[in-house]
């Protein structure tokens, strides 16, 4: 398995895991950079993932609800929601990985780790994202992070109820 496909996998298991405890997104960050429960320290890669997604998460939130009009955050697989989001935001605003291996390998880890409609699932979301993100209201990827407003307490799912619908 290449690097970047195991940092995504475990930058994917930060978020599922935040999501699952009902707990804020940055602090299990920083409890798996702190003690990585395994015999390997956290990537950098999957630190670099969450953190963007952290940084972007009511714009991707946004983008996913409207890309996915007919299933409401809430309502996704708690695994389908950390694999969009982290797909939503290489796919905008990371400048290093190319929207179609983006895609791909989201699709991958929907395939290992959902139900069996999730990959066609988040590759028509994200499929659509790609194409629409900029009317949808999205920064383009060729704007860095630095200009989106940082967010400090979302990424609790009980947050996801305010910021879905």
């Amino acid at each position: 398995m290449a690097a970047r496909t195991k940092a995504r996998k475990r930058a994917l298991d930060i978020l599922f895991e935040a999501d699952q405890r009902g707990a804020n997104v940055a602090d299990v960050l920083e409890e798996r950079l702190a003690r990585s429960g395994r015999e390997t320290p956290l990537p950098e890669y999957s630190a670099e993932l969450v953190r963007g997604v952290i940084s972007r998460w009511l714009e991707i939130n946004a983008l996913l609800q409207e890309a996915s009009e007919e299933w409401p955050l809430h309502r996704m697989p708690a695994v389908d929601r950390a694999i969009l989001r982290l797909a939503t935001w290489e796919v905008l605003f990371s400048t290093e990985v190319p929207t179609a291996v983006a895609i791909d390998e989201a699709v991958d880890l929907a395939g290992e780790l959902s139900t069996d409609d999730s990959p066609r699932f988040i590759n028509g979301v994200l499929g659509r994202i790609a194409r629409e993100a900029p009317a949808m209201g999205s920064v383009p990827a060729s704007q860095p992070d630095a200009e989106a407003e940082p967010v400090d307490d979302v990424t609790t799912a009980s947050d996801l109820e305010g910021h879905d619908n």
